[in-house]
């Protein structure tokens, strides 16, 4: 394992003077739930800050609520759930999984009657909407760029992943990762990540973000961070930075850089920020740290 290097920062990509709109990025969001509505409001907050246009896609309550939203916030389509395999097919990268929900049910890997995106919006049991959605777009989009959290992590089938072209990223805290992994330990994440042809970002006091190739340990952060939507904003911020940069940087990158944010925020208020505030104070940090 390797020790975090600051320098790999300077590999990542920033805007050039003379570039226009959709040239820095362009990122799908899928997430949220009727019982979760800040987590995906939270990534989409940050990944607005740092891609040209995010596409916004979830349950029609969070729709509404970002369309409302919208009077602040100017830097995204919402894309109703039908309709959002076209924007899937121009985004640079798709974040899929913040707030949606999980299901103990015994799921069918094949299910007939789900053969399109409105089969699986008639399922009355959002976690089964998770698990055969996930399933549904990452065998119908294997080129695409994908970042894999929450809900959509902890309904993912670990075999779903080896026909992807490019590296996923998944964002696990250490229960999630049991969940995909059954009895993993942490000293296994790089042998799971080689297995699957990913880059995990295992979240924790220290985070641990192994490639196929390496696994490097960022240390930094603080007790602040454990508030509910902080791990939201770091899977938003990783979703924006590898939609110009190769999966292992923008992971790295993005563990790095919230970390700092947070340890920024310390010094202001102490323990006492929440998700917003993070994600409000990343692109001081990432001014500090990239220019």
């Amino acid at each position: 394992m390797e020790n975090f290097n600051k320098e790999i920062l300077k590999q990542l990509y920033v805007p050039a003077s003379a570039s226009h709109k959709g040239q820095n990025g362009k990122l799908m969001i899928i997430g949220g739930s009727r019982l979760f509505h800040s987590a995906s409001l939270w990534s989409l907050q940050i990944a607005s800050k740092v891609v040209d246009m995010v596409f916004y896609s979830s349950v029609e309550e969070n729709n509404s609520l970002v369309h409302e939203l919208k009077k602040e916030f100017r830097g995204g389509i919402v894309v109703p759930r039908g309709e959002m395999e076209a924007y899937i097919e121009e985004a640079d990268a798709v974040l899929i999984g913040p707030g949606m929900l999980r299901s103990e049910k015994e799921l069918k890997t094949e299910n007939e009657k789900l053969k399109t995106i409105e089969d699986i919006n008639t399922l009355e049991d959002e976690g089964e909407q998770s698990y055969y959605l996930t399933k549904y777009l990452l065998a119908k989009y294997p080129e695409k760029q994908w970042v894999i959290d929450a809900g959509a992590l902890q309904m993912l089938e670990p075999e779903w992943l080896l026909p992807l072209i490019k590296r996923p990223i998944l964002t696990p805290h250490l229960q999630e990762l049991d969940r995909v992994f059954s009895g993993i330990t942490e000293e296994k994440v790089g042998e799971m990540a080689k297995q699957f042809n990913c880059v995990i970002l295992l979240k924790g006091e220290k985070d641990l973000v192994c490639s196929p190739d390496k696994c490097v340990a960022v240390p930094g952060g603080n007790a602040g961070m454990t508030k509910g939507g902080t791990g939201d904003v770091l899977a938003g911020l990783v979703a924006a930075l590898v939609c110009k940069n190769e999966p292992f940087l923008a992971a790295v990158a993005g563990s790095y850089i919230n970390k700092k944010a947070g340890e920024a925020l310390f010094e202001r208020v102490g323990y006492y920020f929440n998700a917003s505030e993070l994600a409000n104070e990343i692109p001081r940090v990432m001014k500090q740290l990239l220019f």
